[in-house]
This record gives C-alpha cells, sequence and structure tokens, in this order.
C-alpha cells in the first residue's frame, strides 16, 4: 500500500522489454541473474533518454513488473515498465512529456539491447554465468549486436487510478487464472490462450509449463526505480507531486474577499502546510487490489461492524494471608 501511494496525479506509458528468444536458454539456467540484469537494463534506458537534454532533462518516475509467460504458459521472459508522463528536472521543475509520445522505440531498443548484452558480458567475465561452450556464447552475442530488438510501447495509461489497477492484477498474479480453464479429461487440460481460442496440452505438459514461471526464492517481481525508488520515497518524489499539484484557478482566487482572507502571521509565528489531499487509506488499497472489503463481515456481507471496547475485568481481590 505504501508503495502504490507513490504514484504521482499525471498520465502515464506502458512500455514492454523484450528477452530475445536466443537468450531464454541462459535465463533459464541463471534466472535470478539474468532477471536481475533485465531490470536493470530496461530501467537504465528509460532513466538515461529521460535525462538527455534533449528529450526531457530529467528524472523519470518508474514502475517495472516481469512476466515469464506468455498465453499458452512457453517461456517468454519480459518486464513491463509503467512510465511518468513527464520528468523532475535538477532544479525542481516539472516537465511533462507530450500524451501520445515518450521516446522513440528504435532508440530504445538499440539502447536496451548494448546495456543488456554489455551486462551478461560483465557477468560471463566475473564467473557468474556458468557457461562451457565460452566461444559459442561470444559468437551469440555478437549475433545479438546485429538483431533488432523489440521494445513495443502499448497505449499510455489515462492516469494514476488505471495504474493502481494494473499493478493490483499482477502483484499476486499467477502464469494462469482459474477463469481461463476450461476442461481436464484423459486428452489433457484445456484452456483459453487469444481471440478466444484454446489450447489442449497433456498433464506433464501443462505442469512443466507452469512450473517453469515459478520465480527463484525471494526475487521480487515489481520494483521500483528514478522518482519511484525508495531512494526518493519522500524527497524527489514528494517536490514532483508538490509540482503537479492543481493550481487554483483566477476565479477561485477573486473569491477571496478581504474579509475572508487570512490573517498575515505574526512575526516568528509557524504557518502551518497547506492541506493535500489524503492518500487511500490501506483498507481502499486493499479492496482495490484484491476485492475484499475488510469493512463487511466476510459470512454475511452485512457492514453493521462497531468498535467497542472490551469490558474492563472485575478487580483482582487480594489473596487472603494464611492464619
Amino acid at each position: 500500500a505504501g508503495r502504490l501511494a507513490r504514484v504521482l496525479p499525471t498520465h502515464y506509458f506502458h512500455v514492454v522489454f523484450n528477452l530475445p528468444a536466443e537468450l531464454r536458454g541462459l535465463t533459464f539456467a541463471h534466472p535470478a541473474l539474468v532477471y536481475r540484469l533485465l531490470f536493470r537494463a530496461a530501467a537504465e534506458t528509460l532513466l538515461e533518454l529521460g535525462c538527455d537534454e534533449q528529450r526531457l532533462g530529467g528524472e523519470l518516475g518508474l514502475t517495472l513488473v516481469l512476466h515469464t509467460w506468455a498465453r499458452d504458459l512457453s517461456y517468454h521472459p519480459h518486464v513491463h515498465a509503467i512510465v511518468t508522463g513527464g520528468a523532475l528536472t535538477s532544479d525542481d521543475r516539472w516537465r511533462p512529456t507530450q500524451p501520445e509520445y515518450l521516446f522513440p522505440v528504435q532508440v530504445l531498443g538499440r539502447l536496451f539491447r548494448g546495456k543488456l548484452l554489455a551486462a551478461l558480458g560483465r557477468a560471463q567475465r566475473r564467473g557468474k554465468l556458468r557457461i562451457a561452450d565460452e566461444p559459442g556464447f561470444h559468437a551469440l552475442v555478437a549475433q545479438l549486436y546485429r538483431k533488432n530488438w523489440l521494445v513495443y510501447c502499448k497505449r499510455p495509461f489515462g492516469g494514476p487510478e488505471q495504474v493502481i489497477r494494473y499493478l493490483g492484477q499482477y502483484t499476486h498474479r499467477v502464469a494462469i487464472a482459474n477463469h481461463r480453464l476450461v476442461a481436464m479429461d484423459e486428452r489433457g487440460v484445456r484452456f483459453r490462450t487469444r481471440n478466444g481460442q484454446c489450447v489442449t496440452l497433456d498433464g506433464v505438459t501443462f505442469l512443466r509449463r507452469w512450473l517453469q514461471h515459478r520465480l527463484p526464492p525471494g526475487f521480487v517481481k515489481i520494483r521500483h526505480f528514478g522518482l519511484m525508488s525508495a531512494a526518493h520515497a519522500k524527497t524527489r518524489l514528494e517536490v514532483a507531486r508538490t509540482r503537479l499539484a492543481p493550481t487554483p484557478s483566477p476565479a477561485a482566487t477573486s473569491a477571496v474577499t478581504p474579509s475572508s482572507a487570512p490573517n498575515p502571521p505574526a512575526p516568528g509565528e509557524r504557518v502551518p502546510p497547506a492541506l493535500a489531499p489524503s492518500p487511500p487509506r490501506w483498507r481502499e488499497l486493499i479492496l482495490v487490489l484484491t476485492g475484499i472489503d475488510l469493512g463487511a463481515c466476510p459470512l454475511c456481507g452485512s457492514r453493521a461492524l462497531e468498535r467497542a471496547p472490551l469490558p474492563r475485568a472485575p478487580p483482582r481481590t487480594p489473596a487472603r494471608e494464611a492464619a
């Protein structure tokens, strides 16, 4: 809930970084390392372009979500990036993007390719990647440098409410949801894929595909970078929120008459900060993310719940002294 409260009141972009099929075997053998490098390369790509003075010249806010599956449960690691529609400059100014444009996808793909392949090369030289065929690995890297990497910019998010709903779908999501399962019989498991189509897999294949999407122990699949990082939660993120706060309209300003205007503070008097809209409470966020209303009875759904103090225990009488 605390992390979702970081969402800024601006428009957002949805960018998807796909790992090439040639690297899936390496990723399956070293999932924790390659997933971490995938996160870092995607985040550094967006942050570097955001800091470019020819583009935004500031720091973006990023939330990245790792997916490892396609609709048919095949192994397909990729990262979804939720990107703020603007950046905070070094002099604390908010510089917005165009509503429908962030960065060129060709530039995103080339920069992402260079960062991830360079990181894999460093990991191999340091012995973090156990590769028996080193010449084959170097040949593969050289081949991937000549390939165009796919970075897909999806339709932008409309606002912070859509971002919260999107994150709520994936915080505890697994590779396949129950509503996609159609049937299970002697032929195997039948489930929906895309555009109303279905696929049937035998039981062993279905279990193998499902289990290959288990993340390494302790691995975090939702990470925050830039303005959304923990380092900026109480500093630059709040500056950006202040810059994005709506300014009062001239009509509202002129409606304040001299008689209703507050008196100027006396010398040395402490002025309270301006009231800001309170973030959603944790009960409301639980309802958005899980659909569970903590204010209702789980059995009957009644909301007639009251808070009352427990009755005080009767005073304890001192034990009688032994005669």
